[in-house]
């Protein structure tokens, strides 16, 4: 299973959001370079990277910190945050992320998702953010009366490579992710699917695996990390067990 340590860009400066709200948010003294420097020296090989600027503008607003992190470290990225254009999507593929994570703008609109995955295969990644099994966009304030699993089914022939689903209600809480609903996303989706939102120890990351689901590609940990409830020799550990 793979492990996705997270950061979060905002100000050029890691931070953490509790349930995707801006007010509520924790700073951290690290650099995003720094920090995932620290994730390779520890041995990790994936990195799950969040530009909050980039979601309040849509705009790569961080390109230059994402080109910097792709060039001087080993790590495969998935990137997301405010990605609304073909052309954005290109920016960051031609710096050399691993994939380019869409949200609102593939929600709203399905035509951008399909010609997305047409054009750049194998790089789309579908964030599927959800409350009480509806599905949220725009910084998660616009709660859609769309079933997740019924927009999943719309969208399951397209070609999106992986899917990461992140209950809200438990993002940034650290009690524990949503292993039901993943596991019945998991269960109808095309591809791989990421579990996101309420790691809280490493018992979290224990049962991720225990699931021993095929589809359940990996897991993505952020603030129960920065908040020293999860340690990173301790997290690495579980990298190739």
């Amino acid at each position: 299973m793979k492990i996705f340590p997270a950061i979060d860009i905002k100000d050029k400066k890691c931070v953490r959001l509790i349930k995707g709200d801006f007010e509520n948010k924790t700073e951290y003294e690290t650099s995003p370079i720094d920090q995932a420097k620290k994730y390779q020296d520890y041995g990790f090989k994936d990195l799950h990277i969040v530009d909050l600027d980039g979601a309040l503008t849509g705009r790569t607003v961080n390109l230059d910190i994402i080109q910097e992190l792709v060039s001087k470290h080993d790590l495969k990225i998935e990137i997301g945050g405010g990605v609304r254009t073909l052309e954005s999507i290109k920016k960051y593929v031609d710096v050399g992320v691993d994939k380019v994570i869409l949200g609102s703008a593939a929600i709203k609109n399905k035509e951008f998702l399909k010609e997305a995955c047409e054009k750049f295969k194998n790089k789309i990644a579908l964030g599927l953010d959800a409350k009480n099994g509806n599905l949220a966009v725009s910084g998660w304030k616009e709660n859609l009366n769309i079933k997740t699993l019924d927009f999943l089914k719309d969208v399951n022939s397209f070609g999106v490579s992986r899917i990461i689903y992140t209950d809200i209600n438990k993002d940034g809480m650290k009690t524990s992710p949503n292993f039901d609903d993943t596991i019945k996303i998991a269960g109808l989706s095309n591809c791989p699917v990421v579990i996101s939102g309420g790691v809280s120890s490493i018992n979290d990351i224990k049962k991720a695996k225990d699931l021993n689901n095929k589809k359940i590609e990996g897991i993505i940990i952020g603030k129960a990390i920065y908040d020293g409830d999860i340690k990173l020799d301790e997290l690495a550990k579980e990298i190739n067990a």
